[in-house]
């Protein structure tokens, strides 16, 4: 059917017109019948959103995706295209992507009528039949819409009212494709107004001239909750025009949650092959984005995207990738002290409140990374806490005592492989609790949960730890609090 090169052509092909909601609905049913994936990397929107998403478009309607940030709105949107035909013939030359068939500007039609079935045509990608337009406040009705030009109208000496002098916006020059308006509450609501009739009528009209285009859009648009109230609001009567609004969600699970940062995470195969990340790290990564969303010193309006575990699990990548190459080393695995590394990538996508304000947001990061370090501890190991109430003695008892008798570790940050084993089993105790709740062959994962029963433990004070600026320095939770150093543990007991 590509091969058709005029209009003559494409009507021997067998060629049929369809409405761009009618192909997106022909398309979806046939993967669904063959059950096909629709929309592939969408994690954990199987039996929330993406159902509801195929139901809209069943349903031929215009959509609102509504969510917090880093919620995949877009992607979803952009997805989209996959269910466009592969390619769509178009008038050749035709601003607005006149169907052959079915012509609807006044360039086309006049075309038509002087060449017949030889005026040509062209074939346009479903790639290129997307078009995404950012909401921001200085948008005019002349952006979306379009505007008379009057340079038009002075050279071919036109009237004002005739559709040759319109300069057209980018609403028009996406008929017969997907236009999607990002953060639509940001628009201002006069010019929301515009989209009144382009959404019930499928028309535009242009400086109050008598023009009517029956646009054919397939319309997404997207928005954050947080907008309505801090910077605007979709009014009513354009929201009571969008046929459904799907509203999306964080992961559920930390188990998804890893699948996505696992995915979405930018590594080159050098980073993928010279540094292990064992999925104890992993999973802490992602327990700071589920602590940030329960935090009082976050925003929970303002969520937190699923962008900060990404970001984080790159950043402790190239942390221990940093140390690997500062020490001449060939490979390494990520360390819990290598989590420091990631309060960067925090701090920068977190809305905090008043309180969170007061605090710092290097202050608020640290405090994540510790509530995430205790929470993966209780998963793996006894409650220190729950363990006083009790007449057995504390299986963490040979390691606290050895740090009562006066003993230090200094942890540094950029320690080679030898010293950092030689510094973990020099503490009394560490080892044999380990051996004792986790189960494990493998030296690099019991050196790991070493590590990290020295952090998890200075979290739920049964050591004391000082944060310096090359190294973690545990001691005895006395010293500690008599030294007056840093602690950026949680002191919740």
């Amino acid at each position: 059917m590509q091969n058709a090169k005029t209009l003559g052509e494409l009507k021997k092909s067998g060629y049929v017109s369809k409405s761009i909601k009618d192909e997106l609905r022909d398309n979806l049913i046939q993967k669904i019948k063959s059950k096909e994936t629709v929309f592939k990397g969408i994690l954990g929107y199987e039996d929330t959103v993406i159902p509801e998403l195929e139901r809209a478009i069943l349903s031929r309607h215009n959509m609102n995706l509504l969510g917090l940030r880093g919620q995949a709105k877009t992607r979803i949107a952009r997805q989209m295209t996959t269910l466009l035909d592969e390619y769509m013939p178009v008038v050749e030359g035709s601003e607005l992507n006149d169907d052959p068939l079915n012509p609807i500007s006044t360039f086309a039609k006049n075309l038509i009528k002087e060449h017949g079935d030889k005026t040509p045509i062209v074939w346009v990608h479903r790639s290129e039949r997307y078009i995404e337009k950012l909401a921001t406040p200085d948008v005019s009705i002349a952006d979306l819409i379009g505007d008379v030009d009057p340079i038009k109208a002075s050279n071919l000496r036109l009237s004002y009212a005739d559709e040759r002098v319109m300069h057209y916006g980018i609403i028009p020059r996406s008929n017969r494709c997907i236009f999607v308006i990002n953060e639509l509450p940001d628009l201002q609501a006069r010019i929301q107004v515009a989209l009144f009739n382009i959404l019930q009528e499928g028309d535009i009209q242009i400086r109050g001239f008598k023009l009517r285009i029956p646009l054919d859009v397939q319309f997404v648009f997207t928005a954050n909750p947080e907008d309505y109230t801090n910077r605007g609001s979709i009014v009513t009567p354009l929201k009571d025009r969008i046929g459904s609004q799907i509203l999306t969600h964080y992961p559920k699970s930390i188990a998804l949650s890893k699948k996505i940062t696992a995915q979405e995470a930018k590594l080159s195969t050098d980073q993928k092959e010279s540094v292990q990340v064992l999925d104890l790290i992993a999973t802490i990564i992602e327990r700071i984005s589920f602590e940030a969303r329960e935090s009082e010193f976050v925003d929970s309006k303002s969520g937190v995207s699923a962008r900060l575990a990404i970001s984080a699990y790159e950043n402790l990548v190239s942390t221990a990738e940093r140390r690997m190459f500062m020490n001449g080393e060939s490979k390494t695995i990520a360390r819990i002290s290598d989590l420091m590394g990631v309060i960067p990538s925090v701090n920068g996508k977190i809305e905090l409140v008043y309180e969170g304000e007061q605090e710092g947001a290097g202050e608020v990061s640290r405090h994540l990374l510790s509530k995430a370090i205790k929470a993966e501890f209780l998963e793996h190991f006894p409650d220190p806490s729950k363990l006083k109430k009790k007449t057995d003695p504390s299986p963490y008892i040979a390691i606290s005592n050895w740090f009562s008798n006066g003993n230090v570790v200094d942890l540094m940050l950029l320690e080679d492989a030898d010293e950092y084993k030689k510094v973990l089993e020099s503490v009394s105790g560490l080892s044999d609790v380990v051996d004792a709740y986790v189960t494990t062959s493998n030296k690099n994962e019991k050196l790991l949960m070493m590590e990290f029963l020295l952090f998890a433990l200075s979290e739920c004070n049964v050591i004391g730890k000082n944060v310096l600026e090359t190294s973690t320095q545990f001691i005895d939770v006395f010293q500690s609090i008599i030294s007056g150093k840093a602690v950026y543990g949680s002191n919740e007991n």
